[in-house]
């Protein structure tokens, strides 16, 4: 290929062309460059690595008419410049075929201060070197695994994407996401016991698998004595990790509109536009948020989405974006809404963010709300969720099941693992009934990480979370 042929295959330079090609009434440009650096491991030893590039673009393209305007909406992966015209042609074929969208409305003419910054420049990348401290680690890991008498599983992987976002109202913006993921699994030599932990990262410079294999190694060691438990309601500590599996999926069910039109948890005949907002959700004085600039969490200031539905809107893309209470003090306070939501529930423009904290408990760790257990009755202490899925949206009542260690709690002590049980619980109801909060701390959902891996959150006390019935997975 020549220099003038890669000058034009730059993402800069597809979001101009396409924009060029354009014969909508107007049109937006999204290009994801994205590339991966991954480790794998099984038995204690390295499996595979390796590194990845990849390229999408998607063409939201719009048409006005006597009804209303229409949007077409086309995604391909791999497209160069001498590809962009049949990708543009297509996404107005769609939106002449369509009908008026009704989440219509004019683009956004405006995004946050400074996003356009390097819109020209290269896309940022990846590469094996970010694992150069971690790498050394996780071999020590392996050995100080294999002398304790247990074998490491998991993968560590790396993710960069560069957005470039372009519209024919004028908006050239660019955000880079740094992404870092890590799941460890630790396993007995007789493969009867399991113990997992999980992380996210912006860079693997604040990640040490030593640190997690002596904790799983602890968990390995509670196990040893094994105890049966009925189903029932049991006072329980959920760690961070149990919270963010449950608090994404309420936060990926608290639109405005669907709250309004009286389809969700959120909806109250008699609240403001027939919501819950003002409502008291919590008596702990807990924080629900999400914050663009959050250190560590960081994630793009303006909207990026390739679709349209009651959370999101493509005629809203390159919308700034805020930091945002949820829940405020134990009180909701937002709902997601783009403009279009506002516009039919008169609450205000909220749009999702990709990242979510709890705050507002104690300083107390883990380990400490651990010792303060179990005093007057068992308490169990859980790992993580898994295979979560909603029974009722009208209460958003979850089942699921636990997995990797579930651990009795007696006198301030962990005396040894339980059985494994099944769920059945509404988050919004375990933050009414929560009695104590600790410290927050980041996180990674074992159920939810790989599509939103930005969290932090603090474990949480419930004196009587449903385990619905006993499971015998693992």
């Amino acid at each position: 290929m020549s220099q003038r042929a890669r000058r034009g295959n730059r993402p800069h330079e597809i979001v101009e062309r396409a924009l060029a090609l354009s014969r909508a009434d107007g049109l937006v440009v999204l290009v994801e460059e994205r590339s991966d650096a991954h480790l794998r491991w099984a038995g204690s030893a390295l499996t595979t690595n390796g590194t990845t590039r990849g390229r999408t673009v998607t063409v939201v393209a719009t048409v006005d008419g006597a009804q209303g305007t229409a949007s077409g909406v086309v995604s391909r992966s791999a497209v160069t410049a001498g590809e962009l015209e049949p990708l543009v042609r297509a996404a107005e074929a769609a939106a002449a075929d369509a009908g008026p969208a009704e989440d219509a409305g004019p683009l956004v003419t405006e995004g946050p201060a400074g996003a356009g910054a390097g819109f020209a420049d290269a896309p940022a990348e990846t590469s094996p070197g970010v694992f150069d401290a971690f790498a050394p680690a996780l071999g020590e890991s392996f050995r100080q695994a294999r002398a304790g008498g247990r074998a490491l599983y998991g993968f560590a992987q790396h993710t960069v994407v560069s957005s470039y976002l372009g519209t024919s109202t004028g908006l050239r913006l660019r955000h880079d996401q740094p992404t870092g993921t890590l799941e460890l699994n630790a396993r007995s030599a007789d493969g009867t016991r399991s113990a997992w932990a999980g992380r996210s990262t912006r860079d693997f410079t604040d990640t040490d698998p030593r640190h997690l294999d002596a904790e799983l190694a602890r968990r390995l060691g509670w196990a040893e004595r094994r105890i049966d438990l009925p189903a029932g309601r049991y006072d329980t500590l959920l760690p961070p990790a149990a919270v963010a599996d449950l608090l994404i999926y309420q936060q990926w069910s608290a639109t405005a509109r669907d709250a309004a039109e009286g389809r969700t948890v959120f909806s109250r005949a008699g609240g403001p536009a027939r919501t819950r907002v003002g409502e008291r959700l919590s008596d702990l004085p807990l924080t629900l948020r999400s914050d663009p600039a959050a250190p560590g969490l960081q994630c793009a200031p303006f909207v990026l989405t390739h679709a349209s539905g009651t959370d999101a809107s493509v005629f809203d893309n390159g919308l700034p974006l805020t930091a945002t209470d949820w829940v405020r003090g134990g009180v909701l306070d937002r709902l997601v809404a783009t403009r279009h939501g506002a516009a039919l529930t008169g609450l205000p423009v909220a749009p999702a963010v990709d990242n979510l904290l709890l705050e507002g408990g104690s300083s107390d760790s883990l380990d400490a709300m651990v010792a303060a257990a179990g005093h007057d009755g068992p308490t169990l202490l859980l790992t993580c969720l898994w295979y979560i899925r909603e029974v009722d949206p009208a209460t958003l009542l979850l089942t699921g099941l636990t997995r990797d260690g579930v651990y009795l709690v007696e006198g301030g002590e962990v005396v040894g693992a339980v059985n494994n049980f099944r769920f059945n619980e509404s988050p919004v109801d375990l933050l009414g009934r929560a009695v104590a909060a600790g410290r927050t701390e980041r996180t990674l959902s074992r159920e939810w990480g790989d599509s939103f891996p930005r969290t932090a959150m603090p474990p949480l006390r419930v004196p009587d979370f449903n385990m619905s019935s006993v499971s015998r997975g693992v």
